[in-house]
C-alpha cells in the first residue's frame, strides 16, 4: 500500500511538473502563417535599428501554439543571442497572480470580497485620508476616511492607497519616509513587515472613490499570507506554479537559472544601453539572483514567456489547464467581470484590464479579452472569444518604443477563420 502511493504521488508531481503547451500549425488553428511572418519583420527591425535589444514572442489558440520565437540579443555587448526560455522580470505581471491566489482562497470560503482588510490585517483599521502634506518635513494632516478599505477594492486599485517609486509625488515621499517600497528588488526586507506599516499611512482618497495603481495587490500578497498560514512564495509554488507547471517562476531564481536572466536595456541618446546602476526607487536590477525574501504580490516575479503563457491559457479554459483546475467557470467569470462603476472610468476585473463594450472602439481585442504588462516592457493578453493568448517580452527598461499594440494587430491580422 505505501509503494502505491509513493507511486501515485511521483506520478502526480510528473504530470504536474511537465505540464506544457502542444505545438500546432497555424493553419490548422485559423491563422496564417505568412501573416504571422510580419511579426518576424517588426521585430527584426527594432532590433536592427538599435531601438530593443530583443524579443521573445508567443502565440496560442485553440490551447495549441502556433508562434514562438526569440528574436535578437539577450545580451548585445556579449551578442548572446536571446532564447525562448530565457528569464525576464515580470514586475506588475505579478499582480493577476496573486489576484488569483486570493480568489483560490475566496472560493474555499476563507475570505468575502467585501470584508474589510482590517478583519485580517489590523493596522488597516480605521483609515484616513491625506488632507495636506509639509514638504519642508513631510509632515502631513489628515481627515478620517469614509469607510473602510474592503478586498475587492484592494483587487481594483480602488482603495485609495498610492505607489512607492512611481506613484504621486505626495506619496512617493510619504512611502520613502516609511520606509515602504515598491517591491522590486527589495531583496533585505520582509513583506509583513511593510505592509503593517503602510496600513497606518494615509491614503491618497477615499476607498472606492477613484482608480489609482497602487501597493494594493502587495497589501493581498499579505492577505494570503496571513489567511494561508503560508509564506507568498510557497502558496504560489504548491498551489499555482506546480500544477500548471510553471517551473521557471520565481521571485528569486535558483542558481543553476541565473544564468537565464536577461540583462536590462535602456534608451539613451538614440541608442540602448545596458543598465549598469539602480532602477527605481534605487534597488539593484539583478534582485532576481539575490537571496531574497521580500515577496511582492505586486511586482516580484521573474518567469519565462511560456510559462506565464499557462497562467493565461488557465483563464481561456475556464479555470483549468493540463488537467489541473485550480478556480471554477464561475470565479473565472467573476474576475472578468467589470468591478468599477461611474465616475471611475478604468474597465477593471479582479485582477485584470478587461476590454468590454465601453472601451472596445481603442482597440482590436475582443469583448471579454483581458490584458495587462510589467514595467521592463512585458505584456500578454488573452482573448476568450478567438481562444488566443499572446505575449511580447523585450528586457526594456523605461522603453519608448510600442512593442505591444502592432503585434497585437499583427496576430489579429493573421486570423483567416
Amino acid at each position: 500500500m505505501k509503494k502505491i502511493s509513493i507511486f501515485l504521488i511521483l506520478t502526480f508531481t510528473s504530470i504536474f511538473s511537465f505540464a506544457q503547451f502542444v505545438a500546432g500549425k497555424p493553419s490548422e488553428n485559423g491563422m496564417s502563417a505568412e501573416r504571422l511572418g510580419r511579426i518576424d519583420q517588426f521585430y527584426n527591425d527594432l532590433i536592427a535599428k538599435k531601438q530593443i535589444p530583443g524579443a521573445v514572442v508567443f502565440i496560442a489558440r485553440n490551447g495549441k501554439v502556433v508562434y514562438h520565437k526569440a528574436f535578437g540579443f539577450s545580451d548585445v555587448e556579449k551578442q548572446t543571442a536571446l532564447k525562448k526560455d530565457d528569464i525576464f522580470r515580470i514586475a506588475s505581471q505579478t499582480k493577476a497572480i496573486t489576484s488569483l491566489a486570493v480568489m483560490m482562497l475566496l472560493e474555499e470560503g476563507k475570505i468575502l470580497l467585501d470584508e474589510p482588510v482590517s478583519k485580517y490585517i489590523p493596522e488597516f483599521k480605521n483609515p484616513k485620508v491625506l488632507v495636506s502634506l509639509n514638504w519642508k518635513d513631510t509632515t502631513y494632516i489628515t481627515t478620517p476616511a469614509k469607510s473602510e478599505i474592503t478586498i475587492r477594492q484592494l483587487l481594483t486599485h480602488t482603495s485609495g492607497i498610492d505607489y512607492a517609486g512611481i506613484g504621486s509625488q505626495d506619496f512617493k515621499a510619504i512611502y520613502a519616509k516609511a520606509g515602504v517600497p515598491s517591491g522590486i528588488g527589495n531583496d533585505n526586507m520582509v513583506l509583513a513587515d511593510k505592509m503593517k506599516i503602510l496600513g497606518g499611512l494615509p491614503l491618497k482618497q477615499n476607498p472606492g472613490e477613484q482608480y489609482t495603481y497602487s501597493l494594493s495587490i502587495d497589501v493581498l500578497g499579505y492577505l494570503v499570507e496571513v489567511i494561508s498560514g503560508m509564506s507568498l512564495d510557497q502558496f504560489f509554488k504548491t498551489k499555482i506554479f506546480q500544477p500548471l507547471g510553471m517551473n521557471d517562476t520565481y521571485f528569486y531564481l535558483p542558481k543553476e537559472k541565473c544564468s537565464r536572466l536577461v540583462p536590462l536595456y535602456l534608451a539613451r541618446n538614440g541608442a540602448i544601453e545596458k543598465v549598469g546602476g539602480p532602477a527605481f526607487d534605487g534597488v539593484n536590477v539583478n534582485y532576481p539572483m539575490l537571496p531574497g525574501k521580500y515577496y511582492s504580490g505586486g511586482a516580484g516575479l521573474s518567469s519565462t514567456i511560456e510559462d506565464y503563457a499557462k497562467f493565461v491559457q488557465l483563464f481561456i479554459n475556464k479555470g483549468e489547464f493540463n488537467g489541473a483546475r485550480l478556480v471554477s467557470r464561475k470565479i473565472v467569470e467573476l474576475m472578468m467581470t467589470n468591478q468599477t462603476q461611474p465616475p471611475i472610468t478604468n474597465q477593471f476585473g479582479l485582477g485584470f484590464g478587461l476590454e468590454t463594450e465601453k472601451n472596445d472602439y481603442q482597440s482590436i481585442l475582443s469583448i471579454g479579452s483581458f490584458q495587462w504588462g510589467g514595467a521592463f516592457n512585458t505584456q500578454y493578453w488573452g482573448d476568450p472569444s478567438e481562444k488566443l493568448v499572446g505575449l511580447i517580452y523585450t528586457n526594456m527598461y523605461g522603453s519608448p518604443v510600442n512593442t505591444g499594440d502592432k503585434f497585437k494587430i499583427f496576430t489579429y491580422g493573421a486570423i483567416v477563420n
